[in-house]
């Protein structure tokens, strides 16, 4: 709606991971570093948590991206699956033909015979799982017994658990102590600094092709970090709120007005930052206004005017 507007090439704030987007910001290089150095040592399982939106399914798609031939990868994003059912997509992902009959004893053989034939060929099998804090205990311990296959040198599968802090909790279960006790690497991604989220903004805007002064102003910056806590989901979101609001406002730059608009519009900011007062451009309730649906009138405004 807006590209054209900013002289935009593709959307600079989609919530879709895309990897060209990847960015060395709140120390995702130095996540990314450690998942390739525990891989290429041979580290059976590795763990990344991450609070809601802050970047872990990019971080694992970036990974597997940039895995070199020497790897064969599998990802799994459904966590809600029975042993059978993650044995079952395992061995899709792997390109194992099973009979969907089998049961877990053939399954778990059928998989280690593949592993075994990819250790023959010289490679490595890498499993990515995410959203694993939702996965069931049963499955978790099935995911063990299948990378207790090894060789004396070195495991036949590598598991990288991506998931949010519910996983920790769940890691600390007395059913899985043995499986938490075999992850050697752990990373905790952290939201973004102030100047990370500025520099983020700006890096963003150019990958899409923007030139010229900087589109979002310095009161501007300052309100997104405020409202967003660094959070990269919810800075996409607001940013990209704000683009709108601008593009609706036939203006080329994003100041404090139109940044509290993306704002007032956007529920899961509000609570975000439940229990701390918001200054808003006006008062909403007596406007005659309501916030869902603002932004859009604004576009559809000037599409009429234009």
């Amino acid at each position: 709606m807006y590209l054209e507007h900013f002289g935009l090439r593709e959307s600079p704030f989609s919530l879709t991971p895309d990897t060209s987007f990847f960015i060395n910001h709140a120390g995702y290089q130095d996540a990314l570093n450690v998942l390739l150095v525990a891989l290429r040592n041979g580290e059976g399982f590795v763990k990344v948590v991450g609070e809601v939106g802050t970047g872990k399914t990019l971080l694992c798609r970036k990974l597997l991206n940039i895995l070199g031939d020497d790897f064969v990868t599998a990802y799994i994003h459904n966590p809600y699956l029975d042993p059978p059912s993650l044995l079952q997509a395992v061995a899709d992902e792997l390109s194992v033909v099973v009979d969907p009959e089998a049961g877990q004893h053939l399954l778990l053989k059928q998989l280690g015979e593949r592993l075994v034939a990819v250790h023959n060929e010289g490679r490595r099998v890498v499993l990515c799982l995410d959203e694993v804090q939702a996965m069931p205990v049963e499955t978790l311990e099935v995911l063990r017994l299948l990378t207790n296959l090894e060789t004396e040198k070195r495991k036949l599968l590598q598991v990288v658990l991506f998931g949010q802090p519910e996983l920790d909790v769940l890691l600390r279960s007395k059913n899985v102590r043995q499986l938490t006790q075999r992850i050697t690497f752990s990373y905790r991604l952290l939201p973004m600094n102030r100047p990370a989220t500025e520099a983020y903004v700006t890096r963003r805007m150019a990958l899409a092709g923007y030139q010229g002064v900087p589109c979002f102003d310095h009161g501007a910056l300052k309100l997104l970090y405020r409202h967003s806590g660094g959070t990269p989901r919810l800075i996409n979101v607001l940013c990209h709120k704000a683009l709108m609001a601008a593009y609706g406002k036939g203006v080329k730059r994003v100041n404090r007005r139109l940044l509290r608009l993306a704002v007032a519009d956007t529920a899961s900011v509000r609570e975000h930052r439940s229990g701390r007062s918001l200054r808003w451009p006006w008062n909403w309730r007596h406007s005659g206004v309501t916030s869902a649906g603002l932004l859009l009138g604004l576009a559809i405004t000037v599409v009429w005017q234009g």
